[in-house]
């Protein structure tokens, strides 16, 4: 089958990324992650490592704990097909302030670059419409960005971008590995500090 990704992975997380503010950012396992620390490490970030297939539903949770702030889980096409029923349950919950990035290139890239359903035609923007989803989108060509970035930050939720990203392989950018670290960082810049003996 013929490619026919044309955005470049790392370009366009970035610009998603430039423009979040105080956006809380949950990412997915490999290189979802990676795509967000080249864009910068940021305490807003939490990285979810060795927990495939959780991305969205952690997403979810901060989300309807934290309903004013907006949140943005960035994942991959392997991990949300993982997950599937995920989308079912942030539909069902609708919060109107989750968002969800889907970087599909078309491959399982954290175990050898096999191919994914979506190269097969499963259209996971489409799967999101159907479970109830308020706004979803593929996006294709970077000149499509321009609409499709604002509806991450601002359209109501809950919604799906599909990005279909070159299958190239990008250098690794690795942020900090210490789970206790990251959670605890993520904690003080969500709530700040904790009380004592909390």
């Amino acid at each position: 089958m013929k490619e026919q990704s044309t955005l470049p992975r790392r370009s366009t997380i970035a610009r998603i990324l430039a423009k979040r503010g105080d956006t809380l950012v949950v990412t997915g396992l490999g290189s979802p992650t990676y795509d967000c620390a080249a864009a910068g490490d940021h305490p807003l970030n939490f990285y979810l490592w060795g927990a495939m297939g959780s991305a969205v539903t952690v997403g979810l949770g901060l989300a309807l704990a934290q309903p004013k702030r907006r949140v943005l889980v960035i994942t991959g096409d392997g991990e949300m097909l993982m997950g599937l029923g995920a989308l079912a349950t942030v539909a069902v919950k609708r919060p109107n302030n989750l968002a969800i990035v889907v970087i599909d290139n078309e491959r399982y890239g954290e175990t050898g670059m096999q191919r994914t359903h979506t190269s097969a035609g499963v259209d996971l923007a489409g799967v999101a419409l159907t479970c109830g989803f308020r706004q979803t989108a593929t996006v294709r060509q970077t000149d499509e960005l321009d609409d499709a970035v604002p509806l991450l930050y601002t359209a109501e939720g809950p919604v799906v971008l599909v990005l279909k990203v070159s299958s190239a392989r990008d250098p690794l950018v690795l942020p900090p590995w210490d789970g206790a670290l990251l959670k605890s960082r993520f904690r003080q810049a969500v709530v700040g500090t904790p009380a004592a003996g909390a």
